[in-house]
């Protein structure tokens, strides 16, 4: 139970129960302060990683909740944002493309006998960028700023661009992953 209960993992379950404070915010039209915290999980999720190895507390518990506060934060953000209207439909959509070329690919590559992928520097880049122009875009619909809104398309750009190139990569370690998986069971 102690490897449940621990820093790194309170930090990501604290995470995920703050989505449906994000999404009552955003649904009463208070798109500034649903951005606020949205930039608050978003800041955080590096935060559970980071005391999970300085701590010494990396658990297989961490390793799953870390990655759905994630994933459900920004896919909440994105369906959430393009249903009121936040977010250029553009950019909503093209996140959500990706998200099911990715998820597809998982899924295949997971019953073809991938375990896992390895994390692409280039990857968390893009989840940073689009963070920030998730946030971005709720915070200039709530407080009503030109300004806000350029500079998060100033980021979204490059992210979704970004997203997109860290995408073919991963598709492209999940065929050769493919392939090392089916060379180990013809080996035995």
């Amino acid at each position: 139970m102690g490897e449940v209960l621990n820093v790194p993992n309170t930090v990501s379950f604290l995470r995920l129960l703050l989505i449906p404070v994000f999404i009552w915010l955003a649904l009463v039209e208070q798109t500034a302060w649903a951005g606020v915290l949205l930039g608050v999980i978003g800041a955080t999720d590096w935060i559970d990683g980071y005391l999970a190895r300085r701590l010494d507390q990396v658990t297989e518990v961490g390793k799953m909740l870390d990655p759905i506060a994630d994933r459900l934060a920004v896919a909440i953000a994105v369906v959430l944002g393009l249903v009121i209207g936040v977010l250029p439909a553009w950019f909503g959509w093209g996140i959500i493309i990706r998200e099911v070329v990715i998820g597809i690919g998982a899924v295949y590559g997971w019953t073809n006998g991938v375990k896992r992928l390895d994390v692409r520097w280039l990857g968390k880049l893009a989840t940073l960028l689009l963070y920030f122009g998730v946030t971005a875009f709720y915070l200039a619909d709530g407080w009503d700023l030109d300004l806000l809104w350029w500079a998060a398309m100033a980021v979204a750009i490059p992210g979704l661009i970004t997203y997109y190139v860290v995408a073919f990569a991963y598709l492209g370690d999940m065929r050769a992953a493919i392939a090392a998986a089916h060379a180990r069971d013809s080996d035995q």
